[in-house]
């Protein structure tokens, strides 16, 4: 699954422009990103690109001036976290191959 921002028409969107085969899922606010701190302040210069260039409450529904960092999860049936990436650059995600091979052990404990 996957936790967006995005309005649901905006994120509708998303999901079928890049065919995706998962369930996507809306976080208003950024609600869940703040609990897991995953959350951040952008900085005037930069709101102020968002807001005019990309039209962020167009997307988010509001204009908080927050965004999540882009992280992925492997989580196991008991809760905990088996795998995890993050980076503050939204262009770096984690590899296919990772999480790939983060599932093999996962799936053979």
């Amino acid at each position: 699954m996957a936790l967006t921002p995005e309005l649901t028409d905006k994120s509708f969107s998303t999901t079928e422009k890049h065919n995706l085969q998962f369930e996507v899922l809306i976080d208003i606010g950024n609600k869940a990103a703040k609990q897991y701190g995953l959350s951040f302040k952008l900085t005037n210069a930069l709101t102020e690109v968002y807001k005019n260039g990309v039209g962020l409450k167009n997307y988010n529904s509001e204009d908080s001036s927050e965004l999540p960092i882009a992280a992925t999860y492997l989580i196991d049936t008991n809760g905990i976290v088996q795998y995890a990436f993050l980076d503050a650059d939204y262009r770096k995600r984690a590899s296919i191959i990772a999480i790939i091979n983060a599932l093999k052990v996962l799936t053979t404990k």
